[in-house]
């Protein structure tokens, strides 16, 4: 393998333990955006958001799990940052809801949200300078954290895995049970509905 090759394969691994995500859209008065993404446990993420201003109107910041527990929460938001760690496997959303006062007819609101996941969350250069890092050091506890992101990443895949093998291997055999138990009542009718025929018949003296 060359040196291009390797370059491009570490460009591949390095897209599936790290995320950076962008998204502009439009606000409308009085209404509400949300953004949900499931992140597994113990995961650094970052987000940026800036939001357009209209007189008189105010737009709020949520980001909760699915638990309902508030990790930013930020009223009247026109530009800011959040920082959090997630405790589990869970979803979580972002949302951004829009106040207009009764006697105004209101204006759709640009916003824009950046979110940035694992390595790219964490701002080496602050802790380079905390710790007096070298830049190459520096680079090297980068790719330090990338490669444990990349190992928890592809255990937790492997974990996904098993538990949707595990949910097929279930399901079938209850498909299989269900299917089994079905049979036997057709076959327990169709025995009770020709003895019943047969008895039916006899007291008729249709047969002997």
């Amino acid at each position: 393998m060359g040196r291009a090759e390797v370059a491009v394969v570490a460009v591949v691994v390095a897209a599936v333990a790290v995320g950076v995500e962008g998204v502009m859209f439009h606000l409308q008065p009085n209404t509400q955006k949300c953004f949900k993404e499931e992140i597994h446990k113990n995961v650094l993420v970052s987000g940026e958001y800036e939001v357009q201003e209209a007189p008189g109107q105010k737009v709020d910041i949520q980001v909760t799990d699915s638990k309902g527990h508030h990790l930013y929460n930020k009223e009247e938001a026109e530009n800011g940052k959040f920082i959090f760690n997630t405790e589990d496997n869970d979803v979580y959303e972002i949302c951004f809801s829009s106040r207009v006062p009764p006697t105004q007819r209101g204006i759709q609101q640009e916003v824009t949200l950046k979110t940035k996941h694992g390595v790219e969350a964490k701002t080496y250069e602050a802790l380079g300078e905390a710790a007096k890092l070298k830049p190459l050091e520096i680079e090297l506890k980068r790719l330090e954290d990338l490669s444990e992101s990349i190992v928890q990443d592809f255990s937790y895949m492997r974990q996904r895995e098993e538990e949707m093998r595990d949910t097929n291997e279930s399901t079938n055999s209850r498909v299989l049970y269900l299917s089994l138990f079905s049979l036997c009542c057709l076959i327990g009718l169709a025995t009770w509905q020709v003895l019943y025929l047969r008895k039916f018949f006899k007291a008729k003296k249709l047969i002997e």
